[in-house]
């Protein structure tokens, strides 16, 4: 079985990027600027920033912090707007979940769509379901790049998303559809409706699990030499595991992400590529 390593993969993608920020900082005189804004106290929320303050440093970004013990809709409402005007600030992230009482859409609808990182922004959603250019969303970029890395190419090859979160499943089964690299896929939105999942999964070359369920996905699910990457982190008593039964798989399988240590490095690391082409692109580069 091939491991998906996607901590080794993204280490070596912001390796790249600081070479090529450290060149446009020389050429332009400051360095990409990235906004994450927190609202509110969520222990989950608090270390997701931090790895993305770490990733920042580690790409030569500048992070710009905005941590908000609370904040009314209007308030944060400002503060978009603050930031969408200041021309140091090339991407803007807001944290999800906010807390109760606050509209998270209104907020992500007032991001400038061309420093919508996250790529949550309808202008971008709907740009992307016209395969044209534009911000995608960090985790299903993140796991189109970690293929492309290991030369696993689903073109003609049967799909199977499972989880069809607008976050995940629905744009990882867009992209994958679509025309161009590690793309051309013919793909089936698997969900809670699914008359037969089993089924499904079982005629899938590619197997991209996405719902949330800790070790939903079995060995009886998978077919022998299919591709399973695994888009869970669930926590359990016995510690993180994925959506995906990793040891009754991984001698099933051609190739596996591990959980953790699979996508979840790879989608800060999409987050880092899309503040550099946020910053080329309000610079001219």
């Amino acid at each position: 079985m091939i491991l998906l390593d996607g901590k080794e993969t993204s280490a070596t993608i912001r390796a790249e990027i600081r070479q090529e920020t450290d060149a446009l900082k020389a050429q332009f005189g400051r360095k990409p600027g990235l906004a994450v804004v927190l609202v509110g106290e969520d222990p989950a929320s608090q270390v997701y920033v931090r790895n993305k303050e770490r990733a920042c440093e580690d790409c030569g970004i500048l992070s710009i912090p905005h941590r908000l013990e609370t904040a009314t809709q209007h308030e944060l409402e400002g503060l978009i707007q603050e930031l969408n005007r200041d021309v140091n600030v090339d991407g803007i992230l807001v944290q999800l979940p906010l807390p109760k009482g606050l509209d998270s859409q209104k907020i992500l609808d007032l991001i400038d769509p061309n420093k919508d990182v996250d790529g949550f922004h309808p202008v971008n959603v709907g740009k992307m379901s016209l395969g044209l250019p534009g911000f995608k969303p960090c985790t299903p970029a993140g796991v189109i790049n970690l293929l492309k890395r290991y030369n696993l190419d689903p073109a003609c090859k049967k799909a199977v998303v499972i989880g069809r979160s607008n976050i995940v499943g629905k744009p990882l089964a867009m992209m994958l559809s679509q025309a161009g690299p590690c793309a051309n896929a013919t793909v089936t939105l698997c969900h809670s409706r699914t008359a037969d999942l089993k089924a499904e999964c079982l005629e899938a070359d590619f197997i991209f699990a996405a719902i949330g369920t800790p070790n939903f996905v079995t060995a009886d699910m998978v077919k022998e030499g299919a591709v399973v990457v695994d888009v869970g982190i669930n926590r359990t008593d016995e510690g993180l595991a994925g959506d995906c039964d990793f040891e009754a798989l991984k001698d099933k399988v051609h190739a596996m992400t591990p959980v953790p240590g699979g996508v979840g490095p790879m989608t800060i690391a999409q987050l880092m590529v899309n503040t550099l082409e946020a910053f080329k692109l309000h610079v001219g580069a």
